[in-house]
């Protein structure tokens, strides 16, 4: 595989970089496979239908991983690991909802010994 990412040198505070997902049933309901999670809220139509958010709802889990597909992208085959985000969720994520994921770097920290550095 060819590493066609951001190398640490090439990374300056200030970069951005994301993407755009549309919300397909595929999301939710593979999203329930992969975590064991079949709340209604998430797999029944019928039911969801009846709730507040008036439809299934993509897991919050499912959301925050794929908040973590850009910056998978923009290190692709540089990045040694992906340490930690954080996420508050403050509406639900409907079939045909687009997210627009936005990630800004604040900091990076040089780290001569691991050949490259921390990105914040």
């Amino acid at each position: 595989m060819e590493a066609n990412g951001k190398w640490f040198d090439d990374v300056a505070v200030g970069d951005r970089f994301g993407s755009r997902v549309t919300i397909t049933d595929a999301h939710i309901f593979l999203g329930a496979g992969l975590i064991g999670d079949f709340n209604p809220h998430h797999v029944d139509e019928q039911y969801s239908s009846q709730s507040r958010f008036g439809t299934r709802i993509l897991h919050g889990v499912i959301t925050s991983a794929i908040m973590g597909g850009p910056v998978g992208m923009y290190f692709h085959g540089t990045a040694m690991a992906y340490i930690e985000h954080a996420a508050r969720f403050i509406a639900p994520v409907r079939p045909g909802d687009t997210l627009t994921l936005s990630w800004t770097v604040t900091e990076c920290h040089h780290k001569p010994h691991r050949h490259g550095g921390v990105v914040v």
